[in-house]
């Protein structure tokens, strides 16, 4: 385990929300889109269950997208200014079966805040330790997806929504026989 267990559940909900919009799909246009995305990332607390929550989920998603790709200085700047913004008090708590973990926002903050603070705080985590390098951009040319590498050897390259690493490694192979025929 690199990261503390509720850090890495966190940038697997970091990755999971970025990767909700694709060049071919955008999978959170409805509120039960919404809902469904948060049923599945096991999100607490309270909601309103209006437009505005989702289109603020939906502005958070960009604003992540664009922090996973930035240099440490703006990804420390834009963190802080999260954090900073929603009056961020970290607090362990254990609720829902977790064990102890850190929430930095009240359960009746507003969605998108709860959703950026731990966002924010899963990130401070990557900073403090160094391993930005863990976030990355799917390496199949005609994917933009996101990923988050946590293998000891620092080697995954491939998203886990399609079959990237599937149809990478089918063509590369393909390419190999292909010259080894014309060599011969």
């Amino acid at each position: 385990m690199i990261f503390a267990p509720d850090t890495e559940t966190s940038l697997g909900s970091i990755v999971a929300l970025i990767n909700s919009a694709s060049d071919s799909a955008d999978n959170l246009t409805t509120l039960k889109d919404l809902d469904d995305f948060l049923a599945d990332q096991k999100f607490t607390g309270s909601r309103t269950h209006d437009s505005a929550e989702l289109r603020s989920v939906r502005q958070l998603r960009s604003q992540l997208a664009g922090l996973w790709q930035c240099a440490e200085a703006e990804a420390v700047e834009q963190v802080n200014n999260i954090l900073r913004n929603a009056r961020a008090m970290p607090q362990l708590v254990k609720h829902d079966g977790w064990n102890y973990h850190i929430h930095a926002t009240t359960p009746e903050a507003p969605l998108s805040e709860r959703m950026a603070v731990e966002a924010a705080m899963a990130l401070v985590d990557v900073l403090r330790s160094a391993e930005l390098s863990r976030l990355r951009v799917c390496a199949a040319p005609d994917c933009e997806a996101v990923l988050l590498d946590l293998s000891r050897n620092r080697s995954k390259r491939y998203c886990d929504t399609g079959n990237c690493a599937n149809r990478e490694h089918v063509r590369a192979y393909r390419q190999r026989k292909s010259q080894q025929k014309l060599e011969v």
